[in-house]
Parts: structure tokens; C-alpha cells; sequence
């Protein structure tokens, strides 16, 4: 071991980030490879070996954190890196490990193609963390200047919505926005399903999806899946699809085909209840049909009454709810209005409502259950087939002895029976094992879906989906002394429960970089367990 290095203790430090600055580095496993040789090669003394995975172009990487605490505190005195641009590409970090150079904090820095010393010019290490970090500001103009090129030439940037596809032939910054031949006439017929008015939002999703056979299109891992009711309310409020381009704050006319006019997209926002645009005035009882009385046990219904204002000499239209006092004429109940009836079922949804970035991040994490779930599913699916596989052979086998005389037709008979009986069984079990997973999947999506936009469809939806609504949050739902009581369904009241806790804590639910979040994340394990 060379004597300049003999006493100092190393720690390897690997970046990667998923961003464009780092497309074409190495991987964080190929990087790990190379400093290992490199550290066998010189013969250096590795204590730890730290990996991250986050760009470096602001300040704050814990990782990389961690390594400048345990140099300060003398734990360790060199660092192994690929490149210097693996350590900093801004100039706090990159000047605060000049300066621990300089000072012999850091006694040594080996690079794959170069080291640097305390006693070296640290000018040209000036340079390179300069350049590092140049790049990143060039690649933010670049990205943004090509953006909005490409919106000045009349092309949303992105992933095109659906229906729509980016073409995929064309060069880069020039690619254009196509229809989608597989599924943009499907949606332009939801448009026309919504447009009659006489459709709700979740009757055409469950058209498409149930009779249609409607499926996303595959992109990367995620795609080929059944439509989600909620990108369908995307699609509804989305002016793509009438030509409306969105860069940068900007707002323009793309030259994509539009799906829709400007008056048809108008009509549709009418439709769905949009800020400024009142529905029509219809007397519809969407809460009539679930309740019953507290008292009696009678249903509860509904009337509307009009009242001559004094002042004004207007009409006024009151919607009320009361007991039918079918089962007892003498039941002392009164009305409650239905604005009133509607803020405390409204209380109810907003009990169980958690925010959008614990739904997204739930469902993500349920997905990964899911991996989990298919790997055991997998290991009983085979058992089974196993299984299955001897009994049907043992039915072969006694067929044979059946035709070679060696037992009579009645025992023959009896054993086939029990053994078919057990086949039978067993081919049930195979299918359900089938299901499971997905069974399982599809509910815990339908329960965080439903309480992260439930509110919002109650206040905007149709009759229909106001009443699917109400019958979906609970069953037992009991009006007595004007209050409304409803018994919660098993989902939400696991939600309920914890309603206080994924609120406070919704800021953590964003991508898992750090052990930190891990242990945040598997302290809400309970609640998925449960439901």
C-alpha cells in the first residue's frame, strides 16, 4: 500500500440519478463494480460503501450527507467515486469538499480517472465542479427551450392523453401527436355518451370497461388495464381535446385533431356541475330510497314545496325529507331539508376522504403487495396443480385396474366417485387461487378511489352516481331526530380510523429514497392487513 494512503480509511460512494443529466452514466451496480477493482488494485482500506440515488443538483442528498458527517468526524479520510460529477454538481456541495481538501479533512479523492491530494492545485477540481454544474443549467434551458419550441410549433409536450398517441418515428423535439387508431373513436363515443346527458360519468366508464372491453395502452410496466372512473373525469375536463395546448403557463390552439368542439367541451362541463355553469333545476331525490326512519322503521321520502316570497314576490323551491309513517301513522318525526341532509352525509364522506398523494401512493404500494401476493399465489397454484395432477392419475390407474378385471364394477365405482369428487374440488380451488390476487387488487383500488373522490362526486354528479354514492359509503342508514346515522362499510372504517394520521403525514407519501420513509410507510402495513 502506497504510504501517502496506508492510514486512510475510504468510503465508495455510488450516484445515480433517474433524471436526464445522468442517462449515460453508469449504472449504480456497474460504478459499485468498477470502484471495487479500483480499490483492490491500489490496495485501500474500504470501511463502507454508500449508494443514492438522487440527482445532485441542489443540495440536501442524505447519503452523500452522511459522508461528509463521518469524514468531519474522522471516522473516515478518502472517498472512492466514479467521477467527480458523482459527488457534486452544485457549487455549495462541490466548494464544501474543495475546502475539506484543503484543509486535509479529506485526505484523499480517488476517481476512476484521476485522484486528487490536499497539497494539489485545486484549481482544475474548481473547473470540473463548475462544469458539472454548468451542464445542469444548460440542460435546464435546453429541456425547457425545446419544450417550449415545441409548443410554439404547435405540439403539447408530454405523454399524449388517451386516444391519442406521440409518434414515435419522428426526431427528438419533433415528435408529433397522432390519433390513436385503437381507441379514439371508443372516447369520442364517451363524449357522445356524456353529451345526451341522460349517461352519468360512472354508467359510461362501466360501458366501456364491462361492454366495450375499453383497455389503456401499455407503457412500460403499467398499461393494458381496465379505464379508471377517475382518468375518465380526466378526459371530461381535459381541453386537449378540443384543441387546447397548455406550456409554461401558456395557452394555445395545438395542431393535434381535436376529439370534440369547443361547444361540445362546453356542454359536458355544464353537464358535470362546472364552477360557474348551474345544472339544470330537476326534482331529484338523490338520498331517497336507502333511509328509514328511526322511530318507526318506515322509508324515508322526499317532497318539494314551493313558497311565494313576501319581499320579493318570488318563487323559492324547498326539497324536505320525512317519514313515509307507513308502519305508524302516529310517528312524531319531522322534515329535514335536504341541503341540511346533504352536509351531513358530505360530513361523513369528508371523515373517510384521505388526499390524492396518499391514494396514488397507496395504490402503489398495493401493487407491490400484489407482486408479493402473486409469489405465494404461485407457490399454492403449483401445490394445487400437483395435487390435482395425482388424483387425476390416480383415476387413470383405476381405470386400468377396471379393465384388466382386478377389482369389480362396485369398487370401481366407489373409488371413481371419491376420487372425481376430490378432482372436482381441487379444479374449484385452482380457480380461485386464479382470481385471488386480483380479486384482492381490485377491491383495495375501488376503496381508495372511492375515498379520495367521493366528496367531489357526491357535490357534482348526477342522481344516479349521488345514489350509488350514498349506498356504497354505508348500510343502516337511520334518520331519527334529524340526524343521520350510517354504518360505515368494513373499508372505510379502517380509513376512519387512521384518517387523522394519513392526513398529517400526507407530505411523506412521495417516492421512497431513504430507510426513513420505509419504516414511515411500513408503520401504515396494519391498515392494508386489515382491509
Amino acid at each position: 500500500m502506497n504510504n501517502k494512503n496506508s492510514k486512510i480509511n475510504y468510503i465508495i460512494y455510488c450516484r445515480k440519478s433517474s433524471e436526464t443529466e445522468d442517462r449515460q452514466v453508469l449504472s449504480i451496480e456497474s460504478q459499485l463494480n468498477e470502484l471495487k477493482k479500483i480499490a483492490e488494485t491500489m490496495n485501500l482500506k474500504v470501511i463502507d460503501i454508500l449508494t443514492e440515488s438522487k440527482s445532485a443538483k441542489a443540495t440536501g442528498r442524505p447519503i452523500f450527507n452522511e459522508v461528509i458527517k463521518r469524514i468531519d468526524s474522522g471516522e473516515a479520510q478518502g472517498i472512492i467515486c466514479w467521477k467527480l460529477d458523482r459527488l457534486a454538481r452544485n457549487m455549495i456541495d462541490g466548494g464544501n469538499l474543495i475546502d475539506m481538501l484543503q484543509k486535509g479533512k479529506i485526505k484523499h479523492i480517488q476517481a476512476s480517472d484521476r485522484e486528487y491530494w490536499p497539497g494539489d492545485n485545486v484549481l482544475l477540481m474548481a473547473v470540473e465542479f463548475g462544469m458539472a454544474n454548468q451542464f445542469i443549467l444548460d440542460l435546464s434551458k435546453n429541456t425547457k427551450r425545446g419544450l417550449k419550441t415545441k409548443y410554439d410549433n404547435g405540439w403539447m409536450p408530454g405523454v399524449a392523453p388517451l386516444g391519442y398517441r406521440n409518434d414515435k418515428f419522428c426526431d427528438k423535439g419533433e415528435k408529433k401527436i397522432l390519433t390513436d387508431p385503437e381507441r379514439f373513436k371508443l372516447i369520442r363515443k364517451m363524449w357522445d355518451l356524456m353529451l345526451t346527458g341522460n349517461y352519468s360519468v360512472r354508467q359510461i366508464w362501466e360501458m366501456a370497461n364491462n361492454e366495450w372491453g375499453f383497455r389503456t395502452p401499455k407503457r412500460r410496466k403499467s398499461g393494458g388495464r381496465p379505464l379508471a372512473l377517475s382518468t375518465l373525469y380526466k378526459i371530461f375536463t381535459n381541453s386537449f381535446y378540443f384543441g387546447e395546448i397548455h406550456c409554461q403557463g401558456e395557452i394555445k390552439i395545438g395542431k393535434h385533431e381535436p376529439m370534440v368542439t369547443s361547444e361540445e367541451f362546453d356542454r359536458v362541463q355544464f353537464l358535470l356541475g362546472g364552477k360557474g355553469k348551474p345544472r339544470p333545476k330537476k326534482h331529484d331525490f338523490p338520498l331517497r330510497g336507502s333511509m328509514r326512519c328511526g322511530e318507526c322503521g318506515a322509508l324515508i321520502t322526499a317532497e318539494t314545496k314551493t313558497k311565494i316570497m313576501k319581499l320579493t314576490g318570488q318563487n323559492k323551491t324547498y326539497t324536505y325529507y320525512h317519514c313515509t309513517k307507513r308502519k305508524n301513522p302516529d310517528c312524531s318525526q319531522k322534515c329535514i331539508e335536504e341541503k341540511e341532509l346533504e352536509k351531513q352525509v358530505a360530513g361523513y364522506l369528508k371523515q373517510i376522504e384521505i388526499p390524492e398523494s396518499f391514494k396514488d401512493w397507496a395504490i402503489k404500494w398495493l401493487n407491490k403487495l400484489n407482486d408479493q401476493e402473486i409469489d405465494g399465489r404461485t407457490t399454492i397454484y403449483q401445490n394445487q396443480q400437483k395435487t390435482y395432477n395425482q388424483v387425476q392419475g390416480e383415476i387413470d390407474e383405476l381405470t386400468k385396474m377396471r379393465f384388466k378385471n382386478l377389482i369389480d364394477d362396485d369398487e370401481y365405482l366407489r373409488q371413481k366417485n371419491q376420487l372425481i369428487k376430490q378432482r372436482d374440488g381441487m379444479t374449484e380451488r385452482l380457480r380461485d387461487t386464479e382470481h385471488r390476487a386480483d380479486q384482492w387488487l381490485e377491491l383495495s383500488e375501488k376503496t381508495f378511489n372511492f375515498a379520495c373522490y367521493a366528496s367531489y362526486w357526491f357535490k357534482n354528479g348526477d342522481l344516479q352516481t349521488r345514489k350509488e354514492i350514498l349506498a356504497c359509503l354505508g348500510s343502516n342508514q337511520i334518520l331519527k331526530d334529524g340526524k343521520l346515522a350510517i354504518d360505515i362499510q368494513k373499508p372505510f372504517k379502517y380509513i376512519l380510523g387512521n384518517s387523522q394520521a394519513i392526513k398529517q403525514n400526507s407530505a411523506m407519501f412521495e417516492p421512497m429514497f431513504n430507510g426513513l420513509n420505509k419504516i414511515k410507510t411500513e408503520s401504515l402495513n396494519p391498515v392494508f392487513i386489515q382491509m
